[in-house]
């Protein structure tokens, strides 16, 4: 594929990712403090983001199994780090999963958390899957700039 063609490419795929939700205005503030002198910045964002939501995921998966003794309270503070982390990069549909769950630690809903959790667990791989075609093609239309 030609530079025109993957710039084209990169393009429509980083529109359909605003256009879709899941991402917002963050992600662009990401981009504007990229520059020559780091020019994997967003790119280690969502590396470190995915990193950091592992731990998330595992500790919420661990509270919730605590049966008949859940602690709203812990797993609430933990979807608040996760949000947190998630807002941070313009994860849009990440973060509106994390504020249903908190929501549902709100009301004392251990199904609805368990619902939410599930569907948060599908936005977050679904993320990663399509901001790592992303940045593959980010690398590919750098690459193919530079001959």
């Amino acid at each position: 594929m030609d530079r025109k063609q993957l710039q084209h490419q990169l393009a429509y795929m980083r529109k359909s990712l605003f256009d879709q939700g899941y991402l917002d205005d963050q992600f662009n503030q990401l981009e504007d403090l990229q520059d020559e002198a780091n020019p994997n910045f967003v790119e280690e964002v969502v590396t470190l983001f995915y990193s950091d939501s592992a731990r998330f995921i595992q500790n919420i998966e661990q509270a919730m199994i605590k049966k008949p003794n859940i602690d709203f309270g812990k797993l609430d503070d933990y979807m608040h780090q996760f949000k947190g982390s998630s807002s941070s990069f313009g994860a849009k549909k990440v973060k509106k999963e994390c504020s249903q769950f908190r929501e549902c630690c709100s009301a004392g809903n251990i199904e609805g958390c368990i619902k939410t959790f599930q569907q948060l667990k599908q936005e977050h791989a679904t993320l990663r899957r399509k901001l790592e075609t992303y940045f593959q093609l980010v690398k590919q239309a750098g690459i193919a700039g530079r001959t």
